[in-house]
Parts: structure tokens; sequence; C-alpha cells
């Protein structure tokens, strides 16, 4: 307690620093998962993708993200070892803080679509098992998440892949493209109103909704998705209708016209995506913030502790910040290194993408979004050949998330150890 009581200042601006950093990795890593298929199809450049996230990743991150945090983040943590040592908690979400910060500055570097979440996890595990006792993790929790590490892509590889099965049947491999495209899509515009919306619902709006005393169940929250899809179908109609066929386009690419029409799909996509995960994610740089911050003002380990915010806000500023100076480089891998994309392809990745994020809201399976969203550029480029596949820097996508966990546990005991010294 008289470390707390004597060093609380410095311990709350560590506390800030630190998790601005992680907030910058989440921004210069993790928002290609909402803009790395837009800019690779083509829908979107890197200057327009650039300032849509921007806008979209700070309005869900500071309006909808503001959920109440466990202090024992996911559950990872067993409770009963902290009462008793808050100032080794502290200790420890600071370490974890810096530590998936530092993996997912060099990632980023790298160019590495790395989770951000498995990042801070394998983070907390490290301090928690080496640094205070291997039964204050909860191993069970430790194992859902590797789970998730294969059932995510896989789930998302397998629905991209009949999206864009579907896409070749009904429109690209027929005698009229163009006019196959503008019977069919309004279905698929549905289709994207409707899993955008449920993701926004679920997995953003959420923490908005619950704060204002609002709760929907999982019916209700469908039944609203589908009229805000029936809303979205009406305007993507009108959209079609300005689209006519360019036949001087045409001639070089069969499929020029047909693209613009997806290019519309895919603008959605990325405002909606983008927000969603700016809601989602901020929770893995503020989460322990605030953890942090309520032990040095309680002096007490709480179950749950509320966001405040200006605490958000840093963490917004902090996602900005990181995808303006250095989000590029991971976009430009998922979006064009993996296979190439145009926006008919990059609209089957962020749908399943979409679904395989519902899925799991449904059944309360964890996941990554990097992981849901690599598996998913896999499946489309499998639906045109193994041949369409960079098999090299996939290779390496897979080796970073393997070596994600221990990296970040690794460098979460050299922190814990060290500011442990500094402070006792």
């Amino acid at each position: 307690m008289s470390v707390i009581a004597e060093y609380g200042h410095i311990l709350l601006i560590l506390a800030c620093v630190f998790g601005v950093f992680m907030a910058w990795g989440i921004g210069a890593n993790d928002v290609a998962n909402a803009m790395g298929t837009s800019v690779g199809s083509r829908a979107l450049t890197m200057r327009q993708a650039i300032c849509v996230a921007m806008v979209f990743e700070f309005l869900g991150a500071y309006l909808a993200g503001g959920e109440v945090t466990a202090t024992i983040r996911s559950g990872i943590v067993n409770s009963e070892f902290m009462n008793d040592k808050p100032d080794l908690l502290v200790f420890g979400m600071l370490s974890s803080l810096l530590a998936a910060g530092c993996w997912l500055l060099l990632a980023s570097i790298m160019g590495w679509p790395v989770s951000t979440t498995h990042s801070l996890v394998g983070a907390i595990i490290g301090f928690a098992a080496v640094g205070i006792s291997m039964d204050a993790v909860a191993w069970s929790s430790v194992t859902s998440i590797v789970s998730s590490w294969v059932i995510s892509p896989v789930i998302a590889g397998f629905i991209a892949f009949w999206i864009f099965r579907s896409v070749q049947h009904l429109i690209l491999d027929t005698e009229d493209p163009f006019t196959n495209a503008k019977r069919y899509i309004p279905f698929y515009m549905f289709a994207v109103g409707f899993l955008i919306s449920m993701v926004t619902i679920l997995k953003g709006l959420s923490h908005v909704l619950k704060d204002s005393g609002i709760q929907f169940t999982f019916g209700q929250s469908t039944l609203i998705a589908l009229v805000v899809a029936g809303i979205v179908t009406g305007v993507g109609v009108m959209l079609l209708r300005r689209v006519t066929r360019d036949a001087a386009a045409d001639a070089e690419n069969r499929y020029a016209s047909v693209e613009r029409v997806f290019g519309i799909l895919m603008i959605f996509t990325a405002c909606a995506m983008a927000f969603a995960h700016g809601s989602n994610d901020v929770s893995n740089a503020v989460g322990p913030m605030a953890a942090v911050i309520d032990i040095i003002n309680s002096g007490e380990v709480h179950a749950s502790s509320p966001v405040p915010s200006w605490v958000l806000l840093l963490g917004a500023v902090g996602i900005v910040i990181g995808l303006l100076t250095y989000g590029w480089k991971v976009i430009m891998t998922i979006g064009k290194k993996i296979t190439e994309l145009t926006p008919s392809r990059g609209f089957a990745a962020e749908m399943a993408a979409a679904a395989t994020v519902i899925v799991a809201s449904g059944t309360g399976m964890p996941l990554s979004t990097t992981h849901t969203l690599v598996g998913a550029v896999l499946g489309v480029g499998l639906a045109r050949g193994i041949g369409a596949l960079n098999l090299g820097v996939i290779g390496k996508i897979f080796l970073s998330w393997i070596i994600t966990l221990p990296a970040g546990a690794g460098l979460s005991i050299l922190f814990f150890f060290f500011f442990k010294g500094v402070f006792t």
C-alpha cells in the first residue's frame, strides 16, 4: 500500500503514457483489419482510407468504447491472488501495456498483422505466471484463446471462399456480368447491411446502450439490423442506377463496370468496420490503464472499474496517431501482399470477417479480428486457386502469430521485475 501512496502520481503518469503507446500500436497495426481490403481492392486510395479510418476509428473508440472493463483482463488472472497485492497488479498492468506496445511496434515495422488482444493476453500471462504464481493464471481462458487462433481464420476463410464462389457463379462467370451484377448485388447489399449492423450493435454500440440503460436481446438486435439492411438496400439500389456501363473500360477489362459497383459496397463496409473496430479494440489499451487508475485512487483491487471519458479520449487519440504515422505498412500487407484483391474479392473478405464476428458474438467464442480478416483474405485467394496466394508472405504472418504470445510474455516478465525493483 505504501508503494501506491508514495509513487501514485508517477505510476499514474506511466499508465497514461504506456496506454497511449499501446493505442498507437493498435492504430499502426490492427487498423488494417478495417482498411486493408479496401485499399488492396482499390475501392479507396491509401489517403482516403486513412482519412476514413481516422474519423470512424476515433468515433468508435471515443463514443462506443466505454465498456466497464474487467480489472483482471479477460479473466486471465485469478483475482483472489491480487486482493492483498494491489501494487503487484499495478506493476503487472504497466508491464503488460509496455510489452504489448513494444511488440506491436516491432510487428508494425516488419509489416506483420498480429493480434493486439493476444499481445496483451500474452503479456498478462507472463507477469502473472512468473511474477506471482502459476496458479494465478486462469489456464482455461488461455486454452480458449489459443483455440481461437485456429477457429476464427478457418471459419472466416470458409465463409469468404463460398461468398466469392457465389459471386463468380452468379455474376463474374456469366455472359453478361454487368446485367447480373445489377440484378444480384442488391441481395449482397442487404447481407452487408445486416452483418455490419449486427457487428456495430453487438461489438460497438452495446457499450453506449449499456451506459444509457438500454439493452437489446440478440433477437431485437437482429430485427434492428434487418430494418437497417432494408434501408441500406434501398439507398444502394438508387446508387446502382447511377452506375452505367463503361464500354471503353470493359473493352480492356471485362469486369471494369462490375467492380465499380462492388466499390460502392467497399466504402460502406470500410466505414462501418472502422467504427466497430475502434469501439472494440480500444479496450486493449484503456482497460489496463483504467485498472491502474482505479487501484491508485482506491488502493484496492475491484472486480471491475469504469473507464473515465478522458481515458477513452487518450486511447482514441493514440489509435489515430498510430494509424496516421505507421498504419500504411500493415494495410499494404493485408491488402496487396497476400493475394491480389479487387472490390468484389475485398467485399467477400470483409463480409466473411463480419459474419465470423457475428457468430462469435452469439456464441461467446473469443477471436482475433486480425486472424479473422487474414483468414477471410486467404479464403478469397483459395477460391481462385492456390497459385493466387503469396505463400512466402503467409508463412511470415503465421510465424508472427505463433510468437506473439511468448514475445509479449517474455517482455512483460522483464518489465515487471524492472518496475518491482525500481519501486519496491
